[in-house]
């Protein structure tokens, strides 16, 4: 599954950045480049890489297939949680308390992260804080409870609130969700301002970046590795693989732990200012806790972005706007018939235990299998990586602990298998 495209799907942050005059086109790789690290992939992990290591001295290239944030970097649900798509049962059973203590602290660090860099590099992402995880059956009011306690008994984290049935009102205008737990230390954005101002910010500190200019292979020599892409070639002491769901066939062995699967969303034209605040009068995020979850927010222009269907064979509805109206009229009745102005969609990668896989060879790096819950893991992973290249590798080796095993049935078989498991979740959703 290649991403070669010279322009950005038209989602409504692209065509909201493009009206701004924010999405610079950077030019292709020519000639030979020589640097001390090479970054593959423009998306969240490979910026936050390469920003970490540009800051620190190092003469850092990121090569591009496409455009900066071009996949599910710059159109994603812009929900910046805590945590990662597995949950921590899969972190502590590889980690041990201890381990997946540490890895948990990272992610606050994240989260404090993501919105100090704004200011510090002089950008703006339209961050909110506050998330809600809120349960659409009563029989999962619990899971928030004992998420709450676990929070605060293991990991340290005594800020989570649980928002009872008579307290929703004030928090979701939908009488389809029973409960919900608060996260102070979430918030939403906008991702693809999130990933320009990294990429700005990688210039201004002497690093280069690359658009159009997908590599077709690499080799490692004995003075670190050499990429090669249609127009020119990079070499490099160290090489970090941040291509996530279009690893494609660069890296056989990376690609078999991941599962490209589909998902899509809209945003709705603008809403009354009090209608949209009716819609979430506190302005958090929301995602629920069904094992295929809606989630949404407001933007700042009073829209609803609203997503959450996906498939694991990978397509893309041709009509985005009938698949989710259903799921968006069941959470908000009273926008029945509402009109959608954008409608997108894209691929984002999972791994089979829905666990990061973040790791090295020597001198190759690498970050994937965020399984849709990137925003804040992707920056946490690269701390991770970056660290490790300039010399500390404490925390990069707690992640090479969490085992991502291949998916079963091979390049063929794997996604029909995969959907066929989650079926029987899926109906454990509506029954």
């Amino acid at each position: 599954m290649f991403a070669e495209s010279t322009r950005h799907i038209e989602s409504y942050y692209a065509c909201r950045n493009a009206q701004s005059g924010a999405l610079p086109e950077r030019p292709a790789l020519t000639g030979d480049y020589h640097a001390d690290v090479l970054v593959v992939g423009a998306g969240f992990s490979g910026l936050h890489t390469a920003l970490r290591l540009a800051l620190a001295g190092r003469r850092v290239a990121v090569v591009e297939a496409s455009r900066v944030a071009w996949a599910a970097s710059g159109r994603n649900g812009g929900q910046a949680l805590l945590g990662w798509s597995c949950d921590m049962p899969p972190l502590e059973q590889a980690l041990g308390v201890a381990g997946a203590r540490q890895l948990w602290d990272s992610m606050r660090w994240a989260a404090a992260e993501v919105r100090e860099l704004p200011t510090r590099h002089g950008f703006d992402i339209d961050y909110r804080p506050g998330s809600l995880w809120a349960a659409v059956r009563r029989s999962r009011v619990a899971m928030l409870e004992t998420a709450r306690d676990e929070a605060a008994q293991k990991w340290g984290y005594e800020r989570l609130r649980v928002i009872a049935e008579p307290e929703m009102p004030e928090w979701i205008g939908s009488r389809r969700y029973r409960a919900a737990l608060y996260d102070p230390e979430a918030g939403h954005l906008d991702p693809l301002k999130l990933a320009l101002g990294l990429a700005d910010a990688i210039e201004r500190a002497g690093g280069a970046i690359f658009e159009q200019s997908r590599v077709l292979a690499y080799r490692e020599t004995p003075g670190g590795y050499v990429a090669n892409t249609r127009g020119g070639t990079v070499r490099a002491g160290a090489l970090v693989l941040a291509c996530n769901a279009y690893i494609d066939r660069l890296d056989s062995d990376l690609a078999s732990r991941l599962l490209p699967v589909g998902t899509w969303q809209i945003a709705t034209h603008r809403l009354d200012p009090a209608l949209a605040g009716s819609l979430l009068p506190r302005n958090s995020c929301v995602i629920d806790n069904q094992f295929v979850p809606d989630y949404f927010r407001l933007s700042p222009d009073d829209r609803l972005l609203f997503g959450g269907a996906c498939t694991y064979l990978g397509g893309i509805p041709k009509d985005i706007g009938a698949a989710i109206r259903p799921s968006l009229e069941r959470a908000f009745p009273q926008l029945r018939g509402i009109e959608f102005e954008y409608a997108w969609g894209g691929h984002i990668d999972i791994s089979i235990r829905r666990t990061p896989d973040v790791g090295h060879e020597r001198d190759r790096y690498w970050l994937q299998g965020f399984s849709g819950h990137g925003i804040l893991p992707t920056l946490a992973a690269a701390r991770a990586v970056a660290d490790a290249i300039l010399g500390e590798p404490h925390l990069l080796s707690l992640y090479e602990r969490i085992h991502n095993p291949r998916f079963p049935g091979g390049e063929r078989f794997a996604a029909p298998l995969e959907a066929l498991g989650k079926l029987w979740y899926r109906l454990r959703d509506v029954v």
